[in-house]
């Protein structure tokens, strides 16, 4: 077992190693999917968020303890470069890896659970919700900043922003952090390219291309829009052809 633990929580060790440890029986059900599992764990100092990430099939086993850092590793050390860079993600505080035989078995990324009062999904489905326009552009300003750091989120879809108001303020926090890459600086493709996964709305695309355009001196608001929009329709196809066969597969099976 391998137990990494961020200083500033380095007194809280043993609890959060006993809720890692109790983590099937215990804690809160924030989400569970056919590969994770997180639960919210009450301490007195701090809410816990505990994903626990699905044991890996034989050949990720290895991988992940020779070869590649594990999901929950990514997760803490990535977190931690979103901070020093000043944006928002919650605040990394383990990660846990269970080894057996020659692999990878079970592992854990702990962080600090933030109550938020929306995701950027609920931008998406709810086109009545208060401030909704405010929310976005300052989202696409959030995306700038991301950008210009050189920070490429793979898993940049509507459900791992969140957004929550303090003091009559937006403030926005990365999650589902293991699948990214730093660039030295980012080009205008890859930009745009990076949020083709959020939205299929094409007003909501046109609200961040024109405040995209305010940050990003280098093309027009027509530009922007042009290439956002354009790999954002790329992305609904496939995505759409992907439902299409999987409807398909589910009819024949039956």
């Amino acid at each position: 077992m391998k137990l990494i633990v961020n200083k500033k929580y380095q007194s809280h060790s043993k609890e959060i190693l006993n809720c890692i440890d109790t983590f099937d029986e215990a804690g809160e059900l924030l989400a569970k999917g056919s590969r994770n599992t997180i639960k919210i764990f009450a301490t007195d100092s701090v809410s816990l968020n505990i994903k626990s990430f699905k044991k890996p099939n034989l050949l990720n086993q290895f991988v992940y303890k020779y070869i590649r850092d594990s999901k929950a590793k990514r997760s803490y050390e990535y977190g931690l470069r979103l901070l020093e860079k000043k944006i928002g993600t919650p605040q990394p505080i383990a990660y846990l890896e269970n080894y057996q035989g020659l692999g990878l078995g079970t592992s854990f990324y702990v962080c600090e659970h933030i109550l938020a009062e929306y995701t950027y999904r609920d931008l998406v489905q709810n086109p009545n919700l208060e401030n909704k326009e405010q929310m976005l552009r300052g989202f696409t300003r959030f995306c700038v900043k991301l950008h210009d750091e050189g920070v490429e989120f793979k898993d940049h879809s509507p459900g791992n922003t969140l957004i929550k108001i303090v003091n009559d303020n937006y403030q926005y926090f990365l999650v589902d952090l293991n699948r990214m890459n730093f660039h030295h600086q980012m080009n205008f493709e890859q930009r745009m390219f990076n949020l083709r996964r959020l939205t299929p709305k094409k007003d909501m695309i046109a609200i961040m291309a024109n405040e995209y355009a305010k940050y990003y001196q280098f093309k027009s608001e027509e530009e922007i829009f042009a290439l956002m929009w354009h790999y954002t329709c790329e992305f609904q196809e496939k995505f759409q052809r992907k439902q299409r066969l999987k409807k398909k597969i589910k009819f024949w099976k039956k």
